[in-house]
């Protein structure tokens, strides 16, 4: 009972200042308030009448979209490679894909900003995507050879010994069986992409900038309230995101 209690009160201490944001949203301050001093829409209705905020979300989806593509074509063959043959180096292999999961951001956006400033890729949205694509690579690879790992081989044999090639074997043996794995890699990434700052300040530049980078500038120069907007909504969709995958991993686990 203690230990319930406890967890609760850490879980309501962690969720509590995002619960502020919510309200604030519909704050008629100028500022940052709390409590409001009154309730209205005005500041939804200026997220997405105008171009100022808008521009950036769509930024952010179609580099999203565009990383967790790139992350998902690396990822897939490395799993099964990494799951599926034993190799020298098998260890450094994966320590190596884990990297950008433990070096920090700033070290990574200095070292995207030379790479890409070489490129010429720099505020580019294809750098961006680059930058970002690798950096999901490590969550999307756990996902992904977690359930390679729990796959059952023999389906495969039993397909391939009726007469199905690989192709087929894979097409509608392996990859049925894999999909909710692989759609939660890839929303992983995809969240990843979406609310990555650090990385976006460096290289995105102003044709590229991201809603991160945009809140982050906004909030350093203005305190812009529409940032409370774009906070509940960005927290709206990791939530339903988050409910997603784990809705996916259960069917996963129920099919097998």
């Amino acid at each position: 009972m203690l230990v319930v209690v406890v967890a609760l009160v850490v879980a309501l201490f962690l969720v509590a200042p995002i619960l502020i944001v919510v309200p604030m949203s519909f704050s008629t301050a100028i500022s940052f308030q709390f409590p409001p001093p009154g309730y209205w829409l005005g500041y939804y209705v200026r997220y997405f009448t105008g171009t100022e905020w808008l521009e950036p979300t769509l930024n952010s989806v179609v580099i999203a979209l565009g990383a967790t593509g790139l992350t998902m074509a690396l990822v897939v063959p490395a799993s099964f490679g990494y799951v599926r043959f034993r190799f020298r180096g098998k260890s450094f292999v994966n320590l190596l894909i884990m990297a950008p999961l433990v070096v920090p951001h700033v070290v990574s956006a200095l070292a995207y900003y030379g790479f890409l400033a070489r490129l010429r890729l720099n505020g580019t949205h294809l750098g961006v995507i680059v930058a970002h694509g690798v950096l999901a690579v490590p969550l999307a690879f756990l996902v992904i050879t977690a359930t390679l790992k729990g796959f059952d081989r023999n389906l495969e044999r039993a397909a391939m010994s009726s007469g199905a090639g690989p192709l087929a074997t894979f097409f509608h043996v392996t990859l049925p069986v894999l999909r909710p794995g692989m759609l939660v890699g890839a929303l992983f990434a995809f969240l990843s992409s979406f609310n990555e700052a650090v990385v976006a300040l460096f290289i995105a530049g102003r044709g590229a900038a991201t809603l991160p980078k945009k809140m982050y500038e906004s909030i350093r120069l203005e305190s812009d309230p529409v940032i409370a907007v774009v906070s509940t909504l960005l927290v709206t969709t990791v939530a339903i995101g988050v409910l997603v995958s784990v809705l996916a991993r259960g069917r996963e686990s129920g099919a097998a």
